[in-house]
């Protein structure tokens, strides 16, 4: 009776790690980097995380796909709500997981978009709020480059009054692509995305 049971989870870890893979690809595509392809792939690590309801990646994803669209919402009024949907499934990934520095930079990103809608009222609110959960990550993983290059994001595009700087920027980037060149992510689909937006984000500062 074991057997069957092994096998059967056997086939069902191999039907998730072929679902997870397929839908990882997806996320550095161009055909995807739209608030649709975005939505879209949010719903599909939505229904695999809800299969799955012990594995924390399905929501990790699912988080990262729904900040991105906040990010791309061309109405404003949109960007709590997609914001508090990344923020419950980051939380259900922060349960299964426990600290992790790749949380810690979802967290991060969801503070930041919420500063989008009214940065004015709302960057002293979210903007410390942002960089703390920066801070825990680096603390959590040293290594880790999506630390870097969100830390260099946020200078890029936080007014040089406030404390950005498009030099400061571009150090803390040159940073993370170094981060990048070492990094090994812990499986084929452990988070490993960023690397291509760092260059390109460079490449706009140059």
């Amino acid at each position: 009776m074991l057997t069957g049971i092994t096998i059967a989870a056997n086939a069902q870890s191999e039907q998730y790690q072929d679902a997870m893979k397929q839908q990882v690809g997806l996320l550095d595509s161009s055909s995807t980097y739209s608030a649709a392809g975005m939505q879209q792939l949010a719903n599909t690590f939505e229904r695999i995380a809800e299969a799955e309801k012990t594995q924390w990646l399905p929501y990790y994803y699912a988080a990262y796909c729904r900040v991105n669209e906040a990010y791309m919402a061309k109405d404003k009024s949109k960007v709590d709500g997609l914001a508090d949907k990344a923020l419950l499934n980051i939380e259900k990934a922060l349960a299964l997981r426990g600290k992790d520095a790749e949380i810690s930079c979802i967290q991060s990103m969801i503070s930041s978009a919420r500063i989008a809608v009214d940065p004015m009222t709302r960057g002293q609110q979210y903007g410390p709020e942002s960089g703390a959960f920066l801070e825990e990550a680096k603390q959590l993983d040293p290594g880790n480059p999506r630390v870097y290059m969100l830390q260099g994001q946020s200078l890029l595009y936080t007014p040089e009054a406030f404390g950005g700087s498009k030099a400061k920027a571009k150090e803390t980037f040159e940073v993370a692509l170094q981060k990048f060149a070492a990094f090994k992510p812990e499986s084929a689909i452990a988070p490993n995305w960023g690397e291509a937006y760092v260059k390109q984000l460079l490449a706009g500062i140059k």
